[in-house]
């Protein structure tokens, strides 16, 4: 995207930037950009954090509520022999 750009282009930018704001309000506007980083790092490092320790609980949880595989109880089989009859559902479009 910016492949093409050289030292002059740089230049150019600068000084319509410079034009545009004006010279006195460079230092506010750089002020409030390193303020808006600053506070971007700061609430992605308290969501990795958050992340990391909803993770560490979870996995704690889980290992905590999971019963041993050699305390598992047996299931029923099911019983062939019971074969009750289902009505067939009535389709309202026919008279019978």
């Amino acid at each position: 995207m910016f492949a093409g750009l050289n030292g002059w282009h740089l230049v150019i930018i600068l000084a319509v930037i410079l034009l545009l704001f004006g010279a006195a309000k460079l230092p506010a506007l750089a002020k409030s950009m390193g303020q808006s980083a600053r506070v971007f790092k700061g609430e992605m490092k308290a969501m990795k954090d958050d992340d990391a320790a909803t993770s560490a609980t979870d996995a704690a949880t889980t290992a905590s509520t999971q019963a041993p595989a050699t305390t598992a109880l047996p299931t029923a089989a099911p019983n062939v022999a019971d074969t009750t009859a289902v009505n067939p559902p009535h389709d309202a479009g026919t008279q019978r």
